[in-house]
C-alpha cells in the first residue's frame, strides 16, 4: 500500500521542478539587444584622459611658473582656489543646462566640445602670457600684464575643465541607462583614463627638453622653463583634441524633444 506522505512529497517536488526555471534556461537567456557596447563606453570615456592630462600639467608646471612671474605666495594660493570653486559651481550648472539642451547635436556633446575648445584657448593664453605681457610693455622686473594674462587663462582653464568633465560623466550615464553593470564598467573606464592622463601628464611635466622639440617657443620674453611649459601645453592641446574627437564621435545622441529622445525628468534630472 503506497505511503500518502511520500506521495505528497513527490507531488511537491514535481511542482517545484515545473515552476522553477532550470539553470540551463537561465544561462541561455538572451542578452538585451540595446545594451551599449563596451568599445563605445571606452571611446566616450577617453576624454577623461585628455582632461586629466591637463590637470597634471597644471600641478607640475604652473606653480614654478607662478613664482617665475613674481606672483606673491598669498596670491598664488588664491589663484589655485579657482579649481574647487569652479567644481562647486560650474559642474552642477552645466549639468542642469545640458539636461535641457535641445541642440541637434545632442545634450552632452556640445558642452564637451565647447569645453575642449576653451581648454585649448586657455592653455595658449597661459603659455604665451609672458610674450603677451612683453608686447604690452612688461620688463624683466615688472610683469603685471603677464600676470594678468596668466590669471585670466588659469581661471578659464579650470572652468573649461569642469565644463568638459561633467557632461562626459553624464553622457556615460545616458548611454548605460538602467543597466547597472554597464554603469559600473563606464565608471571604471572613466577612472582608468583619469589614471592614464595623470601618468602621462606628470611624465610630460617632468621632462625639461620639450622646448627642443618646439624651438620657436624660445623668445626674448620666454626663457627655457617658460618655453618648456609652452611646449608641454602644445602637447596637451593635441592630446585633448584627439580624445575629444574620439569621445564625441563615438556617441550618437538623440536631440532632446525628438522622437526617441530621453526625458530629462524621467532620467532623474533636477527640477529648478
Amino acid at each position: 500500500m503506497p505511503n500518502p506522505e511520500s506521495s505528497r512529497q513527490s507531488n511537491r517536488q514535481s511542482h517545484r521542478s515545473k515552476t522553477r526555471p532550470s539553470s540551463s534556461a537561465v544561462r541561455s537567456k538572451p542578452r538585451p539587444k540595446d545594451r551599449v557596447p563596451l568599445t563605445k563606453l571606452l571611446r566616450v570615456a577617453s576624454v577623461a584622459g585628455g582632461i586629466q592630462f591637463g590637470w597634471a600639467l597644471q600641478l607640475s608646471l604652473l606653480t614654478p611658473y607662478v613664482q617665475q612671474l613674481g606672483i606673491p605666495h598669498a596670491w598664488a594660493s588664491i589663484i589655485w582656489l579657482c579649481g574647487p570653486l569652479s567644481g562647486l559651481i560650474v559642474q552642477p550648472l552645466v549639468g542642469h543646462l545640458s539636461d535641457r539642451c535641445t541642440s541637434r547635436f545632442g545634450r552632452r556633446r556640445p558642452f564637451i566640445l565647447a569645453g575642449a575648445i576653451s581648454i585649448a584657448l586657455s592653455v595658449l593664453i597661459i603659455g604665451h602670457a609672458a610674450d603677451l605681457g612683453w608686447k604690452f610693455g612688461d620688463t624683466e622686473e615688472h610683469r603685471r600684464s603677464a600676470v594678468a594674462f596668466f590669471v585670466f587663462g588659469f581661471w578659464i582653464l579650470d572652468v573649461a575643465n569642469n565644463v568638459t568633465q561633467g557632461p562626459c560623466r553624464a553622457l556615460l550615464g545616458d548611454l548605460t541607462g538602467k543597466d547597472h553593470r554597464r554603469t559600473r564598467v563606464a565608471n571604471a573606464y572613466f577612472s582608468l583614463f583619469m589614471a592614464i592622463g595623470n601618468i602621462l601628464g606628470y611624465a610630460t611635466g617632468a621632462y625639461s627638453g620639450w622646448y627642443k622639440v618646439f624651438p620657436f617657443t624660445l623668445t626674448p620674453a620666454c626663457n627655457i622653463s617658460c618655453a618648456n611649459l609652452k611646449s608641454a601645453f602644445f602637447l596637451d592641446i593635441g592630446f585633448m583634441l584627439i580624445t575629444t574627437y574620439i569621445s564625441i564621435m563615438a556617441a550618437k545622441e538623440v536631440p532632446l524633444g525628438s522622437s526617441g529622445a530621453p526625458d530629462a525628468e524621467a532620467e532623474g534630472g533636477v527640477r529648478w
